[in-house]
Formats: C-alpha cells, structure tokens, sequence
C-alpha cells in the first residue's frame, strides 16, 4: 500500500503508474534487512528441507511446479484466460466530445470527482458498436486452452454475445454521467477511461478486456464517439490464469493439506486484486512466523476483510449442507457480499420511507465499523 501510495495515479480505484509501482515493490523487497534476493527457479517443489514455505507464484505458474502440485493434490488446477483492456494516449481522445467526470461525481481518496474520461454513444451508434463485436474476428484458441472465463472480467464481445443490452448494464452503463455539452439528453450508453500512469499520458478502457484480433481492436474501437483518432499503447489480449482449488486443498492455515510444510499466498490461491493479493501474503507470512516460534496464529474473524477472503479460499465457496457437491470455485475480489449480514435499525426521527440507497449506505458503514472493532480485536 505503501508503494502504491507513492505511484498513484489518484482517483477512487487506485490506479498506480505500474512501472513505478513495480520497480518499488522490487527495490522495498530487495533492500530490506531481513531478506536474501536470490535470483533463479525452483523447478518443481522446494527442497524437501525446506520446511517451512510460502510458495506466491502468481497467476503465471511455472508448468513445473503446477504440475508437481497437481501430483500432489490430485486435483487438476482451475485456469482461465484473464482479459487485458487497451490503453489509450490522452493526447489521442477528442475532448471536444469526451468530458472527465465520476460516476455521480464521486471523490475517491486522491480524486477529484472527474476521474474517468467519457464517450458517449446515442441509440444507433451503440447498436452499430455491439454488431461490430459481435462480427468481429477473434483469436482462435486450442481446444485445451478453452476454459472458463472469470466473471468479473468477461470480454467485452462475450458480454455482448449475451444480449444486445448486457453492456448497457456493465461497463456502458449511462447513470450518474451527464454531458456538459447536452445535459438534457441521457446517452443510450458511455464508456469510461480510466487514468494508468502518474502523468496522465495513457488511459485505460474500463471494462474492455477483449479476445478480438489487433487489427479489428483498433478499427471497432475507433467506433466509439470520442476515441475515433485514438492511438493505442496497448491493444487488449488474454492471458493464462492458473490458481488452486483452495477450498480442496488449502486448509485455515493456507497450508496445502496434501503437504502442510507448504503455504500459498497471493493471486495463485484464488483471490483478485493487489491489495487482496497482499493481504493474502501478509496473513500467510504471520501464519508461517508463528509456525515457525512452534505457535499457531488464527485467521482474523470471518467479519473483516481478510478473514473474509480466507474464508472464501478455503472452505466459504463450498457448497453448503445439502447442496449437491461444491459449486464451481472462482476468483473473488473483496466486497461486501463476502462479510456476514448485519442487522440495523431505521433511524430514529426519520419521518417517511427510508431510502433503499440510504439504507444500503448505512449497512455498509455498520459492517465496515464491526470489521474495524474485530480486526483491532484480533491484532
């Protein structure tokens, strides 16, 4: 957090400028006191010696190692292919067209309230965009190489192909957006970009990750009013995801229950994002300190985020009592969905009825302030 902090690109998502982010992850780790940097591979399984081991290999996975793991566990590691939006050059957007506001001009930490660039589309010009799409030509994967896609990160043609609004309520969706230019008219949709860099140069598409080939990315995209002179510093793409059937096969202890000796942090253990990525390395490295002083340190409780998360990789997805075997393990960012119910009550003296937004907005604060009481509580 520290190092994201310091390359933040500002706004409420946290974007960081990724080289910068990068190359200070690596120069904190590297210059630490307490860490030897030794360089190189461990092909398959840590020396047997090493008896106490936390294995963070991302979602790129050496073919070595997965496949020691899935002998060890009997089970065939879930993968899917994780999808890559464009990024776009500032200096490319039409901003006579395009205007930078938040979603109902929300502040996050850093921001401004106008920390996304929007392109809006009318009626036909967003129904010209889906049929692009849709008839646009697409890498051709193997046929061992088609597995499923995660849901949080479909691409933007798969969204499309399941109905003719589905993107109209995702990524395009046109609330809590108003032209400067044409504040009477709502736009039939919008696409948003967001900030990727510290200086402002290079801007994501928010929520178009996409399978299509390069050359057809760039002329479909140019579609979208706005971004119709708009040069690319990187088309999407998809790449490999390979992470754990951690309900199977981690234990509360995040250790592999097949071989406890071994820990697994980060995204391989089936969670999603930076920040849970490092949560998951923080409550593994704990896990694995005691361990090693011959005590044990418990996941924090179900009701804060990290204990969530932990619950979530390693028992929460299973299916629940008379539920016909487990449902289909998935990877999972942080959310709300994941915490305990809680209960409140109306407000006193509120007169009327008390909005759903209202009401959505005060459990989330009661939930966050019981996370904050037990987090402290566990520390």
């Amino acid at each position: 957090m520290a190092m994201a902090d310091s390359t933040s690109c500002r706004g409420g998502a946290l974007a960081v400028d990724r080289v910068g982010f990068s190359d200070a992850v690596t120069a904190a780790i590297q210059s630490h006191p307490n860490i030897a940097f030794v360089p190189g591979e461990i092909a398959g399984l840590p020396p047997a010696e090493w008896q106490n081991v936390i294995i963070a290999t991302g979602p790129l996975t050496s073919p070595a190692l997965a496949e020691a793991i899935k002998g060890l566990t009997g089970e065939e590691e879930l993968a899917f292919f994780d999808a890559i939006a464009p990024i776009v050059h500032y200096e490319s957007i039409d901003m006579d067209i395009a205007w930078k506001q938040s979603r109902y001009d929300k502040v996050g930490p850093g921001g401004t309230g106008a920390d996304y660039i929007n392109c809006p589309l009318d009626e036909a010009q967003y129904n010209a965009f889906v049929d692009a799409l849709l008839a646009g030509e697409k890498h051709v994967y193997r046929e061992w190489e088609n597995v499923p896609y995660f849901d949080g990160c479909l691409p933007v043609e798969v969204m499309a192909e399941r109905g003719r609004e589905t993107l109209r309520f995702g990524p395009l969706k046109p609330v809590g957006l108003t032209n400067p230019r044409n504040p009477t008219v709502k736009p039939y949709g919008i696409v948003q970009l967001r900030q990727d860099n510290a200086l402002g140069t290079l801007w994501n598409m928010v929520g178009f990750q996409t399978k299509l080939k390069y050359g057809k990315q760039a002329e479909i995209f140019r579609m979208i009013p706005g971004l119709q002179n708009a040069q690319f510093a990187r088309l999407g793409g998809l790449h490999h995801n390979t992470f754990l059937n951690s309900p199977k096969v981690l234990d509360r202890q995040m250790r592999l229950k097949a071989q406890p000796r071994l820990r697994f942090a980060g995204q391989i253990t089936g969670v999603e994002g930076y920040v849970e990525s490092a949560a998951m390395g923080l409550m593994a490295g704990r896990m694995a300190a005691a361990n090693f002083k011959g005590s044990e340190v418990d996941a924090p409780a179900a009701t804060t985020a990290m204990g969530a998360l932990i619950e979530h990789i390693t028992g929460g997805h299973l299916a629940a009592e008379g539920e016909p075997g487990p449902r289909s393990f998935q990877p999972m960012n942080v959310n709300f969905g994941l915490l305990p119910p809680v209960t409140i009550s109306k407000p006193e003296g509120l007169v009327g009825r008390w909005k759903s937004t209202e009401k959505t907005l005060a459990k989330k604060k009661a939930a966050s302030d019981r996370a904050l009481r037990d987090i402290l509580a566990w520390a």
